[in-house]
């Protein structure tokens, strides 16, 4: 049996992750990776990137490592002609750059929203501004965007920035569907919900627990209607699929990864 995404180059950005465990573009690497494709592994910080491309190395699979800041359109240019330098294609983009900050429409500061935007929306902007081209010159591609249940509906926070740019990213993804779908080309987003990635420990249990690592992982499990939280891994899984031909007639929708939460009405 042939590996899904068999000698597809894929670029992952977000690639790198804050700690150990599964974030989402650091899962993305490796499965996609696990699934024949070549990795082009994207992110700003070099020691955690690097770390990405080392267990991709370690299941013999390929990967290119490439540090890029993606709210920067000049270095996001760079980037994608250094991805089609090296193999002479681009087949798909998998976007999971992103973070949140807390604070409401009063609170929040003008410098922190615009922050948030370029950070969350802005680089997907620009990753499919560059990789566009390319894709409509081949006939083919397919696109990747990561959103957010902030996006859809309160999830326990004041972070109007983070969940107004997750909200963007998908209707983004959708009206970019419906241009590029006569040219061979596919957008679809993921809305993960409150999944446990490395992110719990390294920033939001400071932002929302005090500290309290257990009391936040407890806050968020309670509510999931599946009684489990899942990981980068899940994410990962549901991008593999959207990349891959078995998503073929699938564009301009969502896939939703949250246990069921994003449905409860409480």
């Amino acid at each position: 049996m042939s590996a899904r995404l068999n000698d597809k180059v894929v670029i992952v950005t977000g690639a790198g992750c804050v700690g150990p465990g599964w974030g989402n573009g650091r899962a993305a690497a490796v499965r996609c990776a696990e699934e024949g494709a070549r990795v082009f592994a994207v992110d700003l910080n070099e020691e955690a990137l690097t770390e990405t491309v080392e267990r991709v190395e370690s299941i013999n699979g390929s990967v290119t490592g490439f540090c890029c800041d993606v709210t920067d359109s000049a270095r996001v240019k760079s980037m994608v002609d250094a991805c089609v330098e090296r193999f002479g294609r681009v087949d798909a983009l998998v976007n999971n750059v992103g973070g949140s900050a807390r604070g409401g429409a009063e609170a929040m500061s003008e410098e922190v929203w615009h922050q948030q935007m370029a950070f969350n929306l802005d680089s997907v902007y620009l990753t499919c501004k560059h990789v566009l081209p390319f894709m409509r010159e081949q006939g083919h591609g397919a696109i990747v965007n990561t959103s957010s249940t902030s996006g859809l509906r309160w999830t326990g926070a004041a972070q109007v920035a983070y969940a107004s740019s997750k909200a963007a990213v998908i209707q983004f993804s959708r009206v970019t569907a419906v241009e590029y779908a006569p040219m061979g080309i596919r957008v679809n987003t993921i809305v993960p919900g409150q999944l446990h990635t490395p992110m719990v420990e390294a920033r939001l249990a400071g932002q929302r627990a005090g500290g309290d690592v257990k009391a936040l992982l407890d806050q968020r499990l309670a509510r999931i209607p599946l009684g489990f939280m899942g990981d980068g891994r899940d994410t990962a899984n549901a991008a593999l699929f959207l990349i891959s031909d078995e998503a073929r007639f699938i564009t301009g929708t969502e896939i939703v990864v949250d246990g069921g939460m994003s449905v409860r009405c409480d």
